[in-house]
């Protein structure tokens, strides 16, 4: 396989913020006395903002109109913000560090593709600013995964072609983006469970194995 291009996933891939999602819709939920777990919270995986606040509206017993909803995700963005800014490089392992510098060493092209529209705060605050060739993020993008906008916008970044490079999803969501934008979709964490994955890898270096 000539691999000429990775694109990668945030959050659950490059490093791991879901807790502080978590803790940040808890807080929102709890407020509006609508009821919020973790299982509800795997759900929102990969999901952009809004949409994952439809699916906590789900268990609400009135609806909300646009505006109150645009409050509301505002609100849970404060609150996660709040967390990102005491996230460090030591927030990224050892095993993902090695990986993204083997690949550079490769030449092979590394870019970002994440639904989240806090993905450059992210990456400074982990020292990760500067390492991929291209970002795209929530802000660059009109639909979310499972829409495979965001990888493709990657690529076409990158200069190469979607056939030509793989994709790190954390995510079943993204692995079905990935798929959709014919991608070599490769599953980590969560998504490993996914039989709809091209490549399952337990930790991120082993995606050297399928490019060398």
């Amino acid at each position: 396989m000539n691999i000429k291009g990775v694109v990668f996933d945030l959050d659950g891939v490059i490093c791991f913020t879901d807790e502080y999602h978590y803790l940040s819709w808890k807080a929102i939920a709890d407020n509006e006395g609508i009821y919020f777990d973790r299982k509800i919270n795997n759900r929102l995986r990969g999901v952009s903002r809004m949409a994952s606040l439809d699916i906590i509206l789900e268990n609400s017993n009135r609806t909300y109109s646009e505006e109150e909803k645009v409050v509301l995700a505002s609100q849970k963005n404060e609150i996660y913000k709040g967390y990102l800014v005491k996230m460090t490089p030591n927030d990224v392992s050892d095993d993902v560090s090695f990986t993204l510098k083997s690949l550079k060493e490769k030449g092979i092209k590394i870019a970002i593709g994440s639904s989240s529209k806090n993905t450059k705060l992210i990456l400074k605050q982990i020292g990760l600013i500067n390492a991929f060739d291209e970002i795209v993020d929530g802000n660059d993008i009109n639909h979310s995964k499972p829409d495979p906008e965001v990888f493709l916008r990657a690529a076409k970044k990158i200069k190469e072609n979607p056939k030509d490079c793989l994709v790190v999803e954390d995510a079943y969501v993204g692995i079905d983006a990935a798929n959709a934008g014919h991608f070599t979709s490769v599953a980590i964490g969560d998504a490993a469970n996914y039989d709809k994955a091209k490549y399952k890898i337990k930790k991120l270096s082993d995606i050297l194995d399928i490019v060398k």
